[in-house]
């Protein structure tokens, strides 16, 4: 038999305003310690009521029943005491989960277990021993964690952004096969990228004289300052870096009225579901456009092809509604639980056509020899994705 049980629920878009579904967070606070007493007497020991009102930040309550199952099994009881609150509080949407935890006679795994989803049918996750953050910074909610297998780890509304032992799979192949295709970059632009991987792995190349870093959140960048150094190695302060703490979309377009342009533009976001949405349109991608010099370049990350597939060739279709050269291209990345794509978009520029001499030349040229996953090699792998996600 489980241990235990965690079943967990959350419940969005009441039917009231504001202050009333803060005053529900309330009542829910008030029925957890009412419960707890009732229902470890009377349920065959449940553990505890937990219920969190998250009001402000997501317009909706959480509620967590934990129970006991050494005597019997009391999952049922618990699953039917939720049952009777949604019934109560009668949400416009609801979320439940369900978690059973350990044998009998096994060990507890020590740390919180945190899931994420592919999509409405898969998940993945990861334990972490310890939680060294939690903050809402006033646009999100951004959490430090630690674990034996990824080190820091920061997420952001709950997803997985980057960890200290496998940024590497995702921050290398997001610049370099671009940044050594170009024969001489000298301006590149990140879009996000507050962890600053992105801009560390830029900052490799020589030639370049000017980054700039448009971060929404400047939150992000003082998490990564303080805790992150293994990730972003001192970027922030290269000499060459300009960091603006701005609207991604905003910054573009003052670029276009003052007549700005770059070799190179990186967008490091989070997913299209996130507020960071808009900057995967066409028109955002007409706009990057119109900032790069020729022989310019937009990169990107797409999603997981196989859990996302209408996403991942919605945004392939757009980037070749307005570019020339679109070369998709993808790897397995530990943190986001599957294969991942990514695309090379460009007027010219073609990332497939420089041959494995060519980039082991230009890697040794520019210095580019602590790399942990990219190289001559790997650049022409990346660019052979199953066939199934040649879209």
């Amino acid at each position: 038999m489980q241990q235990s049980t965690r079943t967990s629920a959350m419940f969005n878009k009441f039917n009231f305003e504001s202050l009333w579904m803060l005053l529900a967070g309330v009542v829910l606070f008030v029925l957890a310690a009412l419960l707890g007493k009732a229902v470890r007497t009377h349920l065959g020991r449940l553990a505890c009521v937990q219920a969190w009102a998250e009001c402000a930040e997501r317009g909706g309550v959480t509620l967590d029943v934990y129970v006991c199952n050494f005597e019997a099994d009391n999952s049922a009881r618990a699953e039917r005491l939720m049952a009777q609150v949604e019934a109560a509080f009668q949400p416009g949407q609801s979320q439940h989960e369900r978690l059973m935890r350990g044998e009998r006679d096994a060990p507890a795994p020590a740390g919180e277990l945190l899931t994420e989803g592919l999509n409405g049918d898969a998940i993945y996750g990861f334990r972490f021993q310890k939680r060294l953050l939690d903050q809402f910074t006033g646009l999100q909610r951004l959490e430090l964690l630690e674990s034996s297998t990824l080190g820091l780890t920061m997420r952001l509304d709950g997803c997985l952004m980057t960890s200290e032992a496998d940024e590497a799979f995702y921050h290398e192949p997001l610049i370099h096969p671009a940044a050594l295709a170009h024969p001489d970059p000298r301006r590149a632009l990140i879009v996000g990228g507050g962890d600053g991987g992105a801009l560390e792995e830029l900052l490799k190349h020589p030639s370049l004289e000017q980054v700039t870093l448009v971060e929404l959140d400047g939150a992000v960048i003082e998490l990564a300052r303080t805790h992150l150094q293994s990730i972003h190695r001192g970027s922030f302060d290269d000499p060459r870096v300009q960091v603006r703490i701005q609207d991604g979309l905003a910054f573009v377009r003052d670029c276009a009225q003052n007549g700005q342009q770059f070799d190179l533009v990186y967008l490091d976001l989070t997913d299209p579901e996130t507020p960071a949405g808009p900057l995967y349109t066409r028109e955002f991608f007409q706009a990057c456009q119109g900032l790069m010099v020729p022989g310019g370049a937009l990169v990107l990350h797409l999603g997981a092809p196989f859990h996302e597939a209408a996403q991942v060739s919605g945004l392939l279709a757009d980037l070749r509604a307005v570019f020339a050269q679109v070369h998709g291209y993808g790897l397995h990345i530990p943190l986001y639980g599957s294969y991942w794509s990514l695309a090379v978009a460009s007027d010219t520029l073609d990332p497939t056509v420089v041959g494995r001499d060519e980039l082991a030349t230009r890697l040794a040229a520019r210095g580019l020899a602590d790399l942990q996953v990219y190289d001559a090699d790997f650049h022409g792998a990346l660019f052979v994705q199953p066939v199934k996600y040649r879209l």
